[in-house]
This record gives structure tokens, C-alpha cells and sequence, in this order.
């Protein structure tokens, strides 16, 4: 009986957990309507929150295409300059929210995933916005390896209201080919 009961608390207390972790930034909101096809391709990351997947790396790219189960293809690539190497890393994307609703999950470890969330976009998919779980994670994306200084300028805006440290962005050298 005892068994029982300790299993039921724990079952309970791992719901609430899983269940009241947010999976985008207080405050923050998702683009809808989403066009995924739209999304798809590369994107040239221009700035970045540092994280440990992406330390001492510039020339980082994204490249999103379409799995014939309807996942979503994601290939990262940058260059170590530290390490002075090419890195590659391969992964899907699942839809999160609903499917007009820009957010999904990526994983690139197993049954993994991490919260992507488009919170701004522009009308040709041009320039992207994106949070991860919370305000440690921040990309700012392009389909050219710079932006305009006004949307620079609306995405940094956006950012900080939302409570990113916009001042510790880091921001992406391109300087070398890659394919």
C-alpha cells in the first residue's frame, strides 16, 4: 500500500513538473499564421545567446527541408575556429503548437527535443526571430549572411521588451565558403 501511494505522489508531482514547463519565453508569442514550407531552406544565423552546442563557432548556418514523414530536415553547420574545423550537426524538427503556429521541437540527441519558437518574422521569410524554452536561448536568423538595420533594430527591440539580454548577443562572423 505504501508502494502505491509514494508511486501515485510521484506520478503526480512528474505531471505538474512536465506539464508547467514552458516551452517559450514568458511573454513571448509564436507567429501564426505559419507557412512551414515557406520556412524551409537556409538560413544564415546573424546573432546568437551563447550556448554550448554553438561555442567558438562562426559561418553558422541552418538548413531546414522537408523528410518524406513530414518531419522537418534540420542541418546545422559551422566553423570551429577554435578547433579550426567544419562541424556538422543533423536533426529533425516536429511541429509544437498547432500547424498554422510557428513553434516546434528539435532534437539532434534521440528522443531529445528542445523548444524553436519563430516569435518574429517578416512576410517574405526573409529575417527570423527565434526562442528557444526561456530568455537563455535567442537566434536572430537571415536568408543573406547580414540584415537591414531596421530589422535588426525591431528584432533587438522585440528581444529585449521580452527579456533577453540582448547586450551579451553574439554576434556571427560570415567569412568563409561553405556549401
Amino acid at each position: 500500500m505504501k508502494t502505491l501511494i509514494i508511486l501515485i505522489i510521484l506520478s503526480a508531482v512528474l505531471v505538474v513538473f512536465f506539464t508547467s514547463c514552458s516551452t517559450i519565453p514568458k511573454g513571448a508569442v509564436a507567429i501564426r499564421p505559419f507557412d512551414k514550407a515557406s520556412y524551409l531552406g537556409k538560413w544564415y544565423e546573424i546573432a546568437r545567446l551563447d550556448f554550448t552546442f554553438e561555442r567558438n563557432m562562426n559561418n553558422t548556418t541552418a538548413n531546414y527541408s522537408l523528410n518524406e514523414n513530414g518531419t522537418i530536415k534540420v542541418v546545422n553547420r559551422g566553423f570551429n575556429y577554435v578547433k579550426g574545423t567544419q562541424e556538422e550537426a543533423t536533426g529533425k524538427a516536429i511541429p509544437a503548437g498547432k500547424p498554422d503556429e510557428a513553434r516546434l521541437k528539435v532534437s539532434f540527441f534521440g528522443p531529445f527535443y528542445a523548444p524553436y519558437n519563430v516569435i518574429a518574422l517578416d512576410e517574405n521569410y526573409k529575417y527570423a526571430l527565434v526562442a528557444g524554452k526561456n530568455t537563455k536561448y535567442m537566434w536572430i536568423l537571415s536568408r543573406e549572411k547580414t540584415i537591414p538595420e531596421d530589422i535588426k533594430k525591431q528584432y533587438l527591440e522585440i528581444a529585449g521588451k521580452l527579456g533577453f539580454r540582448t547586450d551579451d548577443l553574439i554576434w556571427v562572423e560570415h567569412n568563409r565558403d561553405q556549401e
